[in-house]
């Protein structure tokens, strides 16, 4: 543990400016990018979304407060205990003083306790829980690109509408997992589906076909997958070889990103119903992001990439127009300020949940698509107050 610990914070420094800052009023500002950069997410965060707040700094001109910016990334493997270790030694040791992405909702609670308990701001974007802003909300705790509940309305809600009104889950086997289960099922019952059955899968899987056959047996119109990353991609894979979708059942998968659609190819992903809040080609403005990201990483970026570009940006204009780094003056701001970049246009909640619209789309059939990355049709925008609960109904206590 100790050595995992050192390692992942010993090779976590990618400076964009000059070294640390001595303490105190004249040091720098420090961002820190903590999520899964090995695992089962890494395609899905990774290393693509340091490269998005990369894009972030240079593109707010590389200082604020006349004070050069420093990033700063680790790679915390899924494990809460590892994730709080390390945030634990950035904001004691190191002086950081933002953290963001925090993909996986077990380590994005962890790291939202420990930020109010050092009184640090944390802007979530990887994970997916919607307690982030709920029962487990913080007054330095942010929840950017989507959650759980905003999947649950537009996948769920959309495929329950449309005649799928029995379901069946598989669902990852922790924090993310049962809150996307949750979500979902609540959307779907309340348009008259009904949960036939579920059963939790262990992250990081290799073999889903005792769950598949559970699945297929239940006879459930949907398949729900509320898990994400390679656990998608390979749970997409493996009900293939069962003839779920040629049997008349209908996959959803409730957390995809343009990153999972890729790997799996348009061949096999043809047909999927899936919700983000951003995609490279709806205009003018998410073009700009993604063709600037390509040109840089040789991918296009998904909303979690293109969330943590958002989140770090925004931070910085927080900071900027606090005129201070101080918490409780920064976490005002960007309560204040309206969001309005490349990634989307949204405003910030009472409860840090930054509500913006959403989209459900079906990824395109292999004819369909005419060019690299062109992968969704658009079938609806989710307007952003119906995607997500208002703070009042978020059940965070602060805003009751």
């Amino acid at each position: 543990m100790k050595s995992a610990l050192l390692a992942a914070v010993g090779v976590s420094a990618l400076l964009l400016a000059a070294p640390a800052y001595a303490q105190g009023t004249n040091q720098g500002v420090k961002i820190g990018i903590l999520n899964d950069q090995s695992g089962v997410y890494a395609d899905y965060g990774g290393k693509w979304s340091v490269e998005a707040a990369r894009m972030a700094i240079e593109d707010f001109g590389g200082e604020v407060l006349g004070q050069k910016i420093e990033l700063v990334t680790a790679d915390h493997q899924n494990k809460p205990d590892l994730a709080v270790s390390i945030a634990r030694r950035w904001y004691d040791v190191e002086n950081v003083d933002m953290i963001t992405e925090l993909t996986t909702s077990s380590v994005a609670l962890a790291i939202h306790e420990l930020s109010k308990e050092k009184k640090k701001i944390d802007i979530v974007v990887g994970a997916a829980t919607s307690r982030l802003t709920g029962d487990a909300c913080q007054p330095y705790g942010f929840h950017w690109a989507y959650d759980t509940h905003a999947l649950g309305v537009g996948t769920g809600g959309a495929l329950t509408k449309a005649g799928g009104n029995t379901w069946f889950f598989l669902t990852a086997d922790y924090a993310f997992g049962y809150a996307l289960e949750k979500d979902t099922s609540d959307i779907v019952t309340a348009n008259g589906g009904k949960v036939v059955g579920s059963v939790r899968v262990p992250l990081n899987s290799s073999d889903f076909s005792s769950f598949l056959l559970q699945a297929q047996s239940s006879k459930a119109k949907i398949v729900g997958l509320a898990n994400a990353g390679l656990d998608t991609t390979n749970s997409i894979k493996q009900a293939a070889e069962f003839g779920i979708v040629s049997g008349g059942q209908k996959l959803a998968g409730l957390l995809m990103t343009l990153a999972e659609v890729n790997g799996l190819g348009l061949q096999a992903a043809q047909g999927l119903v899936l919700t983000e809040g951003y995609y490279w080609d709806l205009n003018d403005k998410t073009r700009n992001l993604g063709e600037r990201f390509l040109k840089r990483t040789g991918r296009m970026p998904s909303m979690i990439h293109a969330g943590t570009y958002s989140s770090t940006l925004s931070y910085l204009k927080a900071v900027k127009a606090a005129g201070t780094k101080d918490p409780d003056a920064v976490a005002k701001k960007l309560k204040e300020l309206p969001v309005d970049d490349d990634f989307a246009k949204g405003k910030v909640l009472e409860n840090g949940r930054m509500v913006h619209d959403m989209y459900l789309f079906e990824v395109k059939k292999p004819s369909e698509s005419k060019k690299p990355w062109d992968y969704y049709k658009l079938l609806a925008t989710v307007p952003g107050d119906q995607a997500f609960f208002s703070a009042k109904d978020s059940g965070c206590p602060a805003t009751k």
